[in-house]
């Protein structure tokens, strides 16, 4: 049975097509991932489908009696709430019965006897209801899923103005799942999850008897909990059934296949044109040559397969540094409280490092405190001589409205339109990306802007932080391969053991030096 149907959609912004007679089903139970380079259109899809675009052409059917939940990073979370507040909102309509209950009781003192017997049954209706829906065992619900995605650990009264973009993520994604729909909608729902919340959301997805649309790049979490997938490319949908893996081999035939038929049709349409060329002038061979010509003037041409823009990323050195990059002696990490205890810090020219750690101990802090952005609550932070730090921050404005152009020439005036347009060409950027605002390219092209002002800069040491959120497949492989090559030292935060494990020469784990239980 389909719970969603989508019939050819076709949509874009300006002249820039992003689908064109799209069609998508979602059966009862499938667990699908939606996948696709960056800015293939996949956030905008999920747009269309929950109502927030209207498409140009095309229609979107969802089956009666379906509750869908969207996994919407940009939703805003209310001052002075406290996440438990935010988590309960989760169950708002059996709090409502509930308090139509209590109203019901406070009128039967005043009700004939039979009013009274009509509101005996609507109290014990909404009773079972509240039973059946689990309504008074609402906090215990909250508190496993609270901590299976790590809230615990940063505090369930806490004011959700305070929390980090990370962890209004995990918020985001905790009340959705408390909310239990039929369909789950999750854009990125990885991108601010550490390790151990990967792993728990794996096995609550694998597991889920309901459907679900999952955009992600995280491979090896896409690939254990979809079996159905949708590919995005070139303005066309095509659905595979499988795994990521399955998906891979059958795309790389279908792939061979469509480069194969045109090639053979291209053969096929230069001997007919050398035939035509050679016999249309002879009397005797002319009726065959008119004959070819009208055969291949009907023949329906197939385009080249096309290839998108492959990123290319290299790291400019700077001259080599002193050997000590960074030495902190009783550092104590910080806003208004501390977020760790003293510890001390050193590292040396060369060394490649990977911070871990659950959301809210203060990875983010470290890089800002140690690239003396911000102030350390306690201790002293000492830098190296002849340094030149690379810093890729994990959040960007979400109002910026330079195109991609303007965004890198800021910073580099110096530099001419060519030499622009071709740096962002280098890290996959089509003309249609370059000359579009930053607010309206999708975050992982975003990204690539970003990526491109850093490669610009000669540095010896690299600050990445989660520089893989929202990068395609071939993008962070890319980036890993630039990381691997580039001689300098590299401080990155991450969530992705496969990005990382081999090309670290040290992991810092923030779980070590936090004051908080973990």
């Amino acid at each position: 049975m389909s719970v969603l149907t989508v019939e050819n959609v076709t949509h874009g912004f300006g002249a820039r097509q992003i689908l064109a007679n799209a069609s998508f089903r979602l059966l009862k139970g499938e667990h699908v991932g939606l996948i696709g380079a960056n800015g293939e259109g996949k956030s905008s899809f999920l747009n269309i489908i929950t109502g927030q675009l209207t498409p140009d052409e095309g229609k979107v059917e969802w089956s009666n009696r379906v509750t869908v939940g969207y996994l919407d990073q940009h939703a805003v979370l209310v001052k002075g709430k406290t996440i438990r507040d935010i988590l309960r909102e989760a169950f708002q309509g059996m709090f409502d019965l509930e308090a139509e209950m209590l109203g019901l009781y406070d009128k039967m003192g005043e009700a004939s006897p039979e009013e009274l017997d009509k509101m005996m049954a609507d109290v014990g209706e909404i009773q079972d209801m509240l039973e059946h829906g689990g309504f008074y065992m609402i906090d215990a619900k909250i508190e496993e899923v609270a901590n299976g995605l790590g809230l615990g650990d940063i505090g369930l009264d806490r004011d959700v103005t305070d929390l980090s973009g990370g962890q209004r993520t995990k918020v985001l994604l905790t009340k959705l799942l408390l909310t239990n729909p039929t369909i789950l909608i999750l854009d990125e729902p990885t991108n601010y999850l550490d390790v151990d919340h990967i792993e728990w959301l794996k096995r609550y997805l694998k597991n889920y008897e309901n459907s679900f649309i999952l955009v992600s790049h995280d491979i090896p979490f896409l690939n254990e909990v979809v079996n159905v997938i949708y590919h995005v490319e070139n303005t066309v949908l095509t659905r595979y059934t499988g795994d990521y893996e399955q998906f891979q081999q059958m795309y790389a035939m279908k792939k061979s296949q469509e480069q194969k038929a045109y090639e053979r049709q291209q053969q096929e349409v230069e001997r007919m044109e050398d035939f035509i060329a050679r016999n249309k002038a002879r009397v005797a061979t002319r009726g065959m040559a008119n004959s070819r010509q009208k055969r291949l003037d009907k023949m329906e041409m197939l385009e080249k397969p096309r290839e998108k823009p492959k990123p290319s990323f290299q790291f400019r050195e700077a001259r080599t540094p002193g050997r000590f990059i960074v030495e902190a002696a009783g550092l104590v990490l910080g806003y208004d409280e501390p977020l760790t205890r003293p510890v001390d810090i050193t590292l040396e020219r060369g060394q490649k490092v990977a911070i871990r750690g659950v959301n809210g101990l203060g990875k983010s802090t470290l890089l800002k405190t140690l690239l003396g952005q911000i102030p350390p609550i306690a201790g002293k932070v000492e830098l190296g001589d002849y340094l030149f730090p690379g810093y890729f921050e994990q959040e960007s404005s979400r109002n910026n409205t330079n195109t991609a152009m303007e965004e890198v020439w800021n910073e580099y005036p110096g530099m001419t339109n060519f030499e622009v347009r071709a740096a962002l060409a280098r890290c996959g950027l089509t003309n249609e990306h370059i000359t579009s605002q930053m607010m309206v390219l999708s975050g992982g092209e975003s990204a690539k802007v970003r990526l491109c002002k850093l490669m610009l800069k000669e540095v010896n040491w690299l600050v990445l932080d989660e520089p893989t959120n929202h990068l395609d497949v071939e993008a962070k492989a890319e980036l890993k391969k630039a990381i691997k090559e580039f001689k300098g030292t590299v401080l990155l935060v991450s969530h992705e053991p496969d990005f990382y494990e081999d090309w670290v020469t040290h992991v810092w784990n923030v779980e070590d030096w936090t004051t908080k239980i973990v």
